[in-house]
């Protein structure tokens, strides 16, 4: 679930960024977004299944996702307004820093067994 997630982060940003020509915290905002529901559905039904489910795995889910989008765009930030590197070096350094955090949070806390 996490590679999907994170395939359908970085194409909708870059799409986002290049087609619509939005500012890369603007893209990788709603990317972010479009992939978070794709990653619980796929995390609740299939990854972690048969563990906690329901209104306080939903919740533990969305903290985990809110810190993992703060991560994401502090990323996004440094590298692309203050460092001026390209918008995809940011998403590179994204792939390989916040999916694995988010990963290990959703696994220790969010959807742990009952």
């Amino acid at each position: 679930m996490g590679l999907g997630a994170t395939l359908i982060h970085v194409v909708v940003a870059l799409g986002l960024q290049h087609l619509l020509d939005l500012a890369p915290l603007l893209a990788n905002f709603l990317a972010y977004g479009s992939a978070v529901s794709f990653s619980y559905l796929g995390n609740a039904l299939w990854t972690f299944r048969g563990q906690s489910r329901g209104l306080a795995a939903a919740l533990r889910f969305l903290a985990v996702s809110l810190l993992g989008l703060a991560l994401n765009q502090g990323v996004v930030h440094i590298t692309v307004n203050v460092l001026g590197w390209p918008f995809a070096i940011a998403l590179a350094i994204v792939v390989m820093v916040v999916p694995v955090t988010i990963f290990a949070l959703s696994k220790l806390w969010a959807f742990r067994p009952s």
